[in-house]
């Protein structure tokens, strides 16, 4: 199955957030396929992560590392900067940012552990950076076909919160769906080709889960390299069609 639909060649791939876990999962797998020509792995320390250097290593020519924080616009204008001069267009982008209890962000359980730090440290990452992250990249997005997938988290649907709690990370969730489903819109008009959606991955074995993992069934808490393999198989399936989707990692579609 071909990476994205429609695509006439080998792909030109950017990974945001590809140090660890989903991210550095999903470089793995790209790397592995013929199919991909390029892959552009974001993070803030990309070029001192050893696992990309080794991958580096591994595929010479195929990994470029970038150090970028996304959560510094500058630094995203700079990295579109960067990505004109060694390419003319991206065919998919992956975006894994997020953050649930990294300080001062947390998952709050009630109303009185709210505070405006954890409010802004999710929104900036959660939200926020994702969407800058697109703003910047959607030049080299355009008059081919383009995928821009970004993580999302089945507790971001309003629909479906009966549990409440984890207010900043919930609320953070929802504001990136509708942020990326009005950037679908756009992008839309600008390219027929463009896809942008919004995907759960479940519950996987990450450093993000990971306090959380205690009532998880085993069969339910992925392994990174499934996660990544599902993920792939999703972008795969999904084209201008689905623009807009929100997905979950087995492909059925999430209620806002």
């Amino acid at each position: 199955m071909a990476l994205i639909a429609e695509l006439p060649g080998p792909g030109q791939v950017l990974v945001c957030g590809a140090s660890r876990g989903i991210g550095l999962a999903l470089c793995q797998r790209l790397l592995a396929r013929s199919d991909v020509e390029r892959v552009f792995a974001v993070s803030r320390r990309a070029t001192a992560s050893q696992a990309l250097q080794t991958l580096a290593q591994q595929h010479p020519g195929r990994l470029v590392l970038l150090d970028c924080d996304a959560r510094d616009e500058s630094a995203l204008a700079d990295l579109a900067s960067a990505l004109r001069q060694q390419c003319s267009h991206l065919h998919l982008v992956l975006c894994t940012l997020g953050v649930l209890h990294e300080a001062p962000a947390r998952p709050e359980k009630s109303l009185a552990q709210l505070d405006l730090a954890s409010l802004q440290a999710a929104f900036l990452s959660n939200s926020f950076a994702p969407i800058l992250l697109l703003k910047h990249l959607a030049p080299l997005l355009r008059q081919h076909p383009a995928t821009f997938a970004a993580l999302s988290a089945r507790v971001g649907s309003i629909g479906d919160n009966h549990l409440g709690g984890w207010y900043s990370y919930r609320a953070s969730k929802a504001a990136l769906n509708q942020l990326l489903r009005t950037a679908s819109i756009e992008l839309r008009r600008l390219n027929p080709l463009s896809t942008v959606l919004m995907l759960h991955p479940g519950t996987t074995d990450t450093d993000l889960s990971q306090p959380f993992q205690a009532n998880v069934p085993a069969e339910r808490l992925f392994e990174p390299a499934f996660t990544a393999e599902r993920l792939l198989d999703l972008v795969a399936r999904h084209g201008p069609a689905h623009n807009g989707a929100f997905l979950a990692w087995d492909g059925q579609p999430i209620e806002w």
